[in-house]
């Protein structure tokens, strides 16, 4: 049967949401942003209308792959066999030929990646390497930063939308309006801060809950304060309020590249669950 596009994110749902539903780990992000999108509309994340994606190996069968796109931000690839994000490629391509580049876990990512470029013949690039994380058991931060940890309130606005902005930039991620999005995050208590001596050190920032899970993300302390222990702080608040809220399972995704956080994260409990890949597709060779 193959993949069916849409969108619509209510027919998206409800042909695809027990599946994301039945692997919320694997579909955190198109989990989190159809809640989005249906709590803010369709331009949530700006661009143009959002495009879904589900697919089932043959009539009859489970749905066992599904995607999204918010334009202008790259191709979500949720949990799928490598052979279903090899399928996705051409149907893609003859709607959506200005995609920049998709992100997803390993196999599914390389699989579109070689389907896309026989496609359109466009270049890919990897354009980060990253690490999903599941907690385990949730460890204190030792030794202990100075500070404590508060909820983010409405005057602090822009100074969380400044850490967004710095956090994208940082991280290559394009920049936008945060301004919607950090309200909304701040209005659910979606935004921890670790505060010292009265002053704002560091953000995290929690999803809304999901199929029982939330998704830490992003994590910032601007330059200048770092290597004090503020965000492994705000971190262990933030998971710490989400279990004891009754979330079953604490998600957050980092960057291989850094080294940092990554052994950061492992000392508050966080372990490994799956490889990942954001690529970048350019124009091919003439």
């Amino acid at each position: 049967m193959g993949w069916r596009l849409t969108d619509d994110v209510e027919e998206f749902l409800g042909e695809a949401g027990g599946f994301l539903a039945a692997h919320p780990a694997e579909n955190s992000v198109l989990l989190t942003v159809t809640d989005a999108v249906r709590g803010r509309g369709p331009q949530a994340f700006g661009g143009g209308r959002p495009r879904y994606g589900w697919w089932r190996a043959g009539p009859g069968e489970e749905v066992a792959g599904a995607c999204l796109r918010t334009p202008p931000f790259p191709l979500v690839l949720g949990r799928m066999p490598a052979a279903a994000a090899a399928g996705l490629a051409p149907a893609l391509a003859v709607s959506d030929g200005d995609l920049p580049g998709a992100g997803g876990d390993r196999p599914a990512a390389e699989a579109f990646a070689a389907a896309w470029r026989d496609a359109t013949g466009a270049a890919v690039s990897v354009r980060r390497e990253e690490l999903l994380h599941r907690l385990a058991a949730l460890a204190a931060p030792d030794p202990a930063p100075s500070g404590a940890a508060r909820e983010a309130r409405p005057d602090d606005r822009d100074l969380v939308v400044g850490w967004f902005e710095e956090f994208s930039r940082e991280t290559g991620e394009r920049l936008r309006d945060f301004t919607a999005d950090v309200e909304a995050r701040i209005a659910r208590g979606g935004v921890v801060l670790w505060e010292d001596a009265g002053c704002p050190g560091s953000m995290a920032c929690v999803s809304a809950e999901a199929a029982g899970t939330v998704r830490i993300g992003p994590v910032h302390t601007p330059p200048g304060l770092r290597r004090r222990g503020y965000a492994a702080g705000a971190t262990h608040a933030v998971a710490a309020r989400a279990l004891a809220q009754g979330v079953r399972e604490v998600l957050l995704i980092t960057d291989l590249a850094n080294p940092t956080s990554n052994a950061l994260y492992r000392r508050l409990g966080f372990r490994p669950v799956a490889d990942r890949l954001v690529l970048a597709f350019g124009p091919g060779d003439a």
